[in-house]
């Protein structure tokens, strides 16, 4: 039987699961950063391209579907070590295909085999993450989803100094590939069981649960309306990922340079969204926050859409990106309130999620295409309005006080758990 966790386990394992999200990050913008280098080694055209693209995603909801019963047979903990160790081996497969040949088959098999891993750790960490955050006693699933964004960021600023020294895909990759599992392996040891409630108490152990009880909690009306929170928050940050560039470059007529800016003030205005929105939330609760940051992402939408000056759009894209910063990680943490089920909600949640990054690019695109692309991303508003509604599902159980109150998230970032 799991003991009650000490402050310090408490403390490691937090600080694991922060390396744990940023490794994904890295990885997935290192990707993205050599595509155009993959594209011209293979010589593809850009419909070949796409299909690459799918690979991902493809092998992603795979995984997320079936995760919870991956997590409900290993663990969390154990989950993370091999998922993320068969992400890194997937990553430097492509790598070699898009290297040596170069060989179209091996790089979209290397992708699946990324995608697939991919969307088992993405659940795996949010559930050790929900985890530690009820240890916690407080909210902190917005930061360790900050630090996918730290990683997504480094990880494209040496995907350019790649470029720049004209580093071969296979080692840029390979490269990443051993950084993703020595990470790992740093981590894996202070990384604590997922059956825990409030403070740190033991709770039971879902494992005995049978994969039609996993899959049973697709019949929960909870689990659909966390999943369309999700929904919304993930189409209102996928669709800037993948259209806000361009909107400001064909629908503000500024310059590419200054298009690819106003993205990475979005980026950034999320993260710092992330970052301070736990304050937020250990104030005023989740539903509260949750309906404020729809309202906001929606009146920056609608600034960035509507208004002609390319500095007021900007202004609206900042708006925009902290409006969409705290919707998925706090889906997250609601999917994970109950430790007997938070594998299995988490992985209903996140498939229902990721629906958005299938859906969102073509629906735009196609809107956009008949009215425009700022008016294509008015879809965005619907999906917002959406979220804001169901917000309720999203409310916390009561828990009570831990008995050492915490006062720093970044304390004792040395603890190690004995």
């Amino acid at each position: 039987m799991t003991t009650q966790l000490t402050t310090t386990q408490t403390k490691a394992w937090r600080n694991a699961v922060f390396l744990i999200f940023a490794l994904p990050g890295l990885a997935l913008a290192t990707w993205v950063s050599r595509l155009p280098a993959v594209r011209d080694s293979l010589d593809i055209r850009i419909d070949q391209v796409g299909i690459l693209i799918f690979g991902i995603a493809a092998g992603s909801i795979v995984g997320l579907l079936l995760s919870s019963h991956i997590v409900a047979r290993l663990g969390a903990r154990r989950t993370i070590l091999v998922a993320m160790s068969v992400c890194a081996a997937g990553l430097a497969l492509a790598g070699v295909g898009a290297t040596f040949g170069p060989v179209f088959g091996v790089t979209f098999a290397g992708l699946l085999v990324f995608g697939f891993s991919s969307g088992i750790t993405d659940v795996a960490m949010n559930v050790s993450g929900a985890a530690n955050e009820r240890a916690l006693g407080k909210a902190i699933m917005p930061i360790f989803h900050a630090f996918f964004s730290f990683g997504t960021m480094i990880g494209a600023g040496l995907g350019a100094l790649a470029e720049f020294v004209g580093l071969p895909i296979a080692a840029h990759l390979g490269i990443l590939a051993v950084v993703m599992v020595v990470g790992t392996l740093i981590a894996y040891p202070r990384l604590q069981s997922e059956h825990v409630g409030a403070d740190g108490e033991p709770v039971e152990d879902a494992s005995h649960q049978t994969w039609r009880d996993r899959l049973g909690i697709w019949r929960d009306p909870r689990t659909v309306l966390i999943g369309l929170i999700v929904l919304a928050a993930a189409f209102a940050e996928g669709s800037a990922n993948d259209w806000l560039a361009l909107a400001m470059v064909d629908g503000h007529h500024v310059d590419n340079a200054t298009g690819a800016l106003v993205f990475g003030v979005f980026v950034t205005a999320m993260t710092a969204g992330r970052l301070g929105g736990v304050v937020l939330l250990n104030r005023f609760g989740r539903v509260p926050v949750l309906r404020a940051s729809f309202v906001l992402a929606a009146a920056g939408l609608l600034v960035m859409i509507f208004v002609p000056n390319p500095w007021v759009a900007t202004a609206g894209a900042v708006a925009w990106g902290l409006g969409a910063a705290l919707g998925f990680p706090i889906g997250m943490s609601a999917a994970a309130d109950d430790p007997r089920t938070a594998a299995a909600r988490v992985s209903a949640v996140a498939t229902i999620g990721y629906l958005a990054f299938l859906a969102g690019p073509p629906v735009i695109g196609f809107l956009g295409e008949g009215l425009g692309i700022l008016n294509g991303l008015l879809v965005v508003l619907v999906l917002c309005a959406i979220g804001a509604l169901v917000s309720y599902a999203a409310r916390e159980p009561e828990r009570t006080a831990r008995a050492e109150p915490e006062t720093d998230t970044f304390a004792d970032p040395g603890a190690t758990a004995p």
